[in-house]
């Protein structure tokens, strides 16, 4: 039963992590529509981090049968996860526009360290 129930949370954090994309790719694509044939691959590809970094592997965990990760776990590398996206998203925007930044790298760094932080807890199994 409690494997049961932690599956069914894995499959609605599945079912988040595909519209997500999907809001990406849209999103993505309406806004290179006005932007007047100025495009950036970091818009482009934005999509990718939530299909390639929640959905495949939560596919995997689901069809395999392997331990699901734990609350903590999940949350953690859901947020590092979403700061990738919305880094790619935020500098995509800053290339369309013109300019750049240096900061934007902030993104990529939050979004690493919170990835690393929910695998190590999924692999150690504490904080639930």
């Amino acid at each position: 039963m409690f494997t049961l129930q932690n599956s069914i949370r894995l499959q609605k954090h599945l079912i988040g992590s595909i519209i997500a994309a999907l809001f990406c790719a849209l999103f993505a694509a309406v806004y290179e529509a006005f932007s007047f044939g100025v495009y950036s691959y970091f818009m482009l590809f934005a999509f990718v981090a939530p299909l390639l970094g929640c959905s495949l592997p939560y596919s995997i965990l689901i069809l395999k049968n392997k331990k699901i990760p734990g609350t903590s776990a999940l949350r953690l590398w859901n947020s590092g996860i979403a700061a990738i996206t919305v880094g790619s998203i935020v500098q995509g925007v800053i290339e369309i526009y013109g300019t750049t930044n240096q900061l934007v790298i902030i993104y990529a760094i939050a979004g690493a360290a919170f990835c690393i932080s929910g695998f190590i807890v999924w692999l150690t199994g504490r904080f639930g």
